[in-house]
């Protein structure tokens, strides 16, 4: 099933504070190499964040490193149909954002790197144990982030087992995409190129919504906005090319993530709710948590019912339901209905609506909820 079973969601990850450093000393990784390690040896202290920073910019070489030309993977004979298939799709897709939508896609993607893994980022969220306030890390210039990102699965879960460690709840996730905003040349990657149009069409929209606007420190704001835009190009892509029958299974899709989502995060306002309580001790307390997360398992069961049994679900709570896990959800959900609100008060102008996000860069992240309620005018 498309909508469970898909990547843990699309991540902006932070190796962008590091292309911000680096982005006016130009595209050679090499004296990117060098210049970190200079950044690091004035300003890190932390052996921890050495390491990390350093395996981010690893992974990024990687990636640049295996990076070639879509145009001369194009003219090889050798070339696999579907792949030459996907490859013009995604020509067509950015042009189509470039026309249609207001999206920065010059330049963008026109490079395919097969890392030979299903993931490109495996990603680490956090909360405590009874509450749902995620665990923030803190990044050069782009601020607080409620994520942690490794190009390696294997220092995921170190990371990961530490967070446990201190009693956190933790939820590790697969990410088959991210976007470096702009700085770099974002590259096509075979953990997400293989997607069925309709999905691929939302996650190129997507990412390249966040080159567009991008708001510091506010993922909550940028992940649902980028949503509501890769799902309204997805869309009007699929209009303009008459492709009525993918369109239509596309939309059922997006019904059936709503309802799962709405589910999840029924249960975690649930939990809010338990946690603001006085009257349970701690383990009174973690025993009606896990009575809340099994009201969510019985709640999919009879989603599942409804579609015939075909969601597999099953496989979705292989990993553990927390609040780290339920905050993935709420982070490219929340705030969706207001944007879409926001949309319909457009118009559907998509170009007036993204320049009504952008007026307020400026403004703090309750500020922006609190013009989003009032539905502010255009500047």
């Amino acid at each position: 099933m498309w909508v469970v079973l898909k990547s843990s969601s699309l991540v902006d990850w932070e190796f962008h504070s590091i292309v911000e450093l680096m982005r006016h000393k130009g595209n050679n990784l090499e004296t990117w190499s060098r210049l970190f390690s200079l950044i690091v040896g004035l300003t890190l202290t932390s052996c921890s964040t050495v390491g990390f920073y350093s395996q981010a910019l690893q992974g990024q070489r990687e990636i640049s490193k295996k990076a070639r030309p879509v145009s001369q993977i194009l003219a090889e004979p050798s070339t696999a149909p579907i792949l030459r298939q996907k490859l013009l799709t995604v020509r067509d897709l950015l042009a189509y954002a470039e026309s249609e939508l207001g999206l920065p896609a010059e330049g963008q993607y026109d490079r395919y790197a097969n890392l030979g893994r299903r993931y490109v980022v495996w990603v680490i969220y956090a909360a405590p144990e009874f509450s749902t306030d995620a665990k923030r890390w803190w990044y050069p210039l782009v601020g607080n982030l409620k994520y942690r990102g490794f190009f390696k699965e294997a220092a995921a879960e170190k990371a990961a087992e530490k967070l446990r460690a201190e009693g956190l709840d933790v939820y590790l996730g697969g990410v088959s995409a991210y976007s470096t905003l702009g700085y770099l040349k974002d590259p096509l990657l075979n953990t997400f190129l293989g997607r069925a149009d309709p999905g691929l069409a939302e996650l190129i929209f997507h990412e390249l919504t966040h080159q567009r606007i991008y708001l510091s420190g506010d993922t909550d704001f940028n992940e649902a906005l980028a949503t509501v835009v890769g799902r309204e190009g997805a869309r009007r892509w699929l209009r303009a090319r008459k492709r009525g029958d993918d369109l239509e299974q596309y939309e059922k899709e997006v019904i059936l993530e709503t309802e799962f989502v709405h589910e999840a995060l029924k249960t975690r306002d649930e939990l809010e709710q338990l946690y603001a309580r006085t009257d349970f001790d701690e383990a009174a307390m973690r025993q009606e948590k896990q009575v809340i997360i099994g009201r969510l398992k019985g709640r999919l069961h009879e989603l599942n019912k409804r579609y015939g049994g075909s969601l597999k679900l099953d496989r979705w709570f292989e990993k553990p339901v927390n609040n780290a896990r339920l905050n993935t959800l709420a982070t490219y959900h929340d705030l969706v209905p207001a944007f879409e609100t926001l949309l319909k008060d457009c118009h559907g102008d998509l170009e007036l609506f993204l320049k009504r996000m952008e007026s307020m860069k400026n403004m703090t992240p309750r500020e922006r909820r609190e013009a989003m309620k009032q539905n502010f005018p255009a500047p």
